[in-house]
């Protein structure tokens, strides 16, 4: 959400579709009726596909909105889910403890119903009130192993973010100014073919209304490199060299280098190799026997200890109880955890 000094807010939002959208409304708040006035047009004009998901915070604007029988977005034409990082912002409001945030997002994020019980299981033990604060949101709303595969994994509306980091230089400006600012900052290029046996390209990057020039570019597609350095830096096409790819009409993938292709990755084990004789074969040893000084070697208990310069973010919260690295429960270690059969219950407090 972008404002200017009046109030005025645009609302955007990307379609995840094989060509994306994006839409932009100037609206007089974030209420039902802007929420009710966006969604229906972008509905109507820009997603009417059937099937799409809606990844959003639980504004109680974008819910009326969306619920609205004329608004095209009730199942099964669309379907709802929650922005995970919204609904531990929410959870931290109430129970404190970064903790059990963590337990809450772990367990929207298991991909199976086996691992959400494990998360939910600690959280449970944690302090059961967290448990029913969570269960009053339908699980199919927050936790991917109840999504039925919509989600393709999105969990969080972080890619929104990408816009607002776009868009943020521009927040107080007037509404003329704000929209002017909104189409500079979205550029366009323009391709110039100036050698068509070596396929060599000048490219102008401008703002979309033409007003300034972002800077001009040569691109060979012929060697793999651009100006901007990154062609050839990456092995794989830059922003101006896929304008030129699709300027030519040819594939860009033919300028990927083939580090990246999972099957070069692969080819690393097409090299056989002998395996390695059974100890029962080897041959005799007279040789002298080499004895490792015991002074010198390292300590097989305990962690090795850290040269990294510690900082104030490093420093563990005193009030923070210790948990065992096996069950994850509080009261002992992983040495004397009792699901661990045979171990001693001596010096565990």
């Amino acid at each position: 959400m972008v404002r200017d000094d009046a109030s005025v807010s645009i609302k955007v939002l990307l379609n995840a579709t094989a060509a994306h959208f994006i839409a932009f409304a100037l609206v007089e708040g974030e209420n039902t009726e802007s929420w009710t006035f966006f969604l229906s047009h972008l509905r109507q004009h820009v997603t009417p596909q059937p099937g799409l998901l809606v990844i959003s915070d639980r504004h109680n604007g974008i819910k009326a909105a969306l619920e609205a029988p004329d608004g095209g977005w009730l199942p099964p034409s669309a379907y709802r889910a929650f922005c995970i990082r919204h609904v531990a912002a929410n959870f931290a409001l109430t129970f404190k403890g970064k903790d059990a945030r963590k337990l809450l997002v772990n367990a929207a994020y298991a991909k199976i119903e086996v691992e959400f019980d494990y998360w939910f299981d600690i959280l449970q033990s944690e302090d059961p009130v967290m448990c029913e604060w969570a269960n009053r949101i339908d699980y199919s709303l927050w936790t991917q192993h109840r999504d039925e595969g919509r989600r393709f994994g999105h969990m969080t509306t972080n890619i929104f973010e990408c816009m607002n980091s776009i868009l943020k230089g521009v927040r107080n400006l007037p509404v003329a100014s704000l929209v002017k600012a909104t189409y500079g900052r979205l550029a366009c290029f323009t391709v110039t073919l100036y050698d068509r046996d070596n396929s060599k390209f000048t490219i102008a990057e401008t703002t979309l209304t033409g007003s300034f020039s972002l800077g001009t570019y040569r691109v060979s597609l012929a060697s793999r490199t651009c100006d901007c350095g990154y062609f050839q830096a990456l092995h794989f096409p830059c922003q101006h060299a896929l304008a030129c790819c699709a300027y030519s009409r040819v594939t860009w993938t033919s300028y990927v280098h083939s580090v990246y292709q999972i099957s070069l990755v692969f080819s690393v084990y097409r090299m056989g190799f002998t395996p390695p004789i059974p100890e029962g074969f080897w041959p005799p040893y007279d040789e002298p026997t080499v004895i490792p000084d015991p002074d010198k070697r390292r300590a097989r208990e305990g962690r090795p200890r850290s040269t990294r310069i510690r900082t104030n973010m490093d420093e563990a919260d005193p009030n923070r109880p210790k948990r065992c690295g096996l069950c994850r429960q509080p009261g002992h270690t992983r040495r004397c955890c009792p699901q661990v059969g045979g171990s001693s219950q001596t010096g565990c407090h």
